[in-house]
């Protein structure tokens, strides 16, 4: 590149907004948070593993029209700071999980255009659900790269493995989870973890008291004793 397009590279701005891509309901938004919390909490002692969701990625240098904005995604082998925007170029690696959850407006980009897009980058794992259990063929999709192509795996009972996350992502029918194999439970959410918190600070708060009523009586026992 010469320096003249070098100086023309470095002026181009890269939007971190394009007016179009944002949660379709209530329900998408709060699952696509959720999810994103939750795989941000699961990986938050990996330095190199970065996760967010609905955020601009530009994949071709100099084109600010070619981008997209997956709803849910992780990237290993990069920093785990905040960016305004993902410069595929700058980052070296593309996603290695994409979850798009799927809505009346998206579901058919979802299924063609966004999913030769997510090959072409070589994402190694696409998943799409739909929140609504109305659009697609079946409310989990699941994809994994094989010699540079698509290949659909069969989701049994709900459930799919992800090789990339060491998780198994579950549609339950309600929404989506993801499992972890290892404990044999699911991810908290963050409101679970909240209501875990509060019954064990609960039931601490119970312990202490209990104790201290237990000293009392033992050293009106021993008062008693004394006399």
């Amino acid at each position: 590149m010469s320096l003249r397009k070098e100086e023309i590279a470095a002026t181009i701005e890269y939007p971190s907004s394009d007016g179009e891509h944002k949660a379709e309901t209530d329900i998408h938004r709060k699952l696509m948070n959720r999810l994103i919390d939750t795989l941000e909490q699961f990986f938050h002692a990996e330095s190199d593993v970065y996760v967010s969701g609905n955020l601009l990625i530009y994949y071709v240098e100099g084109d600010t029209g070619k981008r997209v904005a997956p709803d849910v995604f992780v990237v290993r082998g990069v920093g785990k700071h905040d960016r305004r925007v993902y410069k595929l170029w700058e980052e070296g690696r593309a996603p290695d999980v994409v979850i798009e959850l799927s809505s009346r407006q998206t579901w058919g980009d979802d299924l063609q255009k966004k999913w030769r897009l997510y090959e072409q980058l070589e994402v190694k794992e696409y998943y799409i659900f739909d929140p609504e259990y109305d659009y697609l063929p079946s409310s989990l999709l699941a994809y994994k790269l094989r010699d540079g192509q698509y290949e659909q795996i069969e989701v049994e009972n709900g459930r799919v493995k992800s090789e990339e996350l060491g998780l198994e992502i579950v549609d339950t029918d309600e929404t989506l989870r993801l499992y972890d194999p290892r404990s044999g439970a699911f991810l908290p959410t963050a409101d679970e973890e909240t209501d875990a918190r509060i019954k064990a600070e609960e039931a601490l708060r119970q312990s202490e008291e209990e104790v201290a009523r237990l000293n009392e009586e033992l050293e009106k026992l021993r008062h008693k004793g004394s006399n």
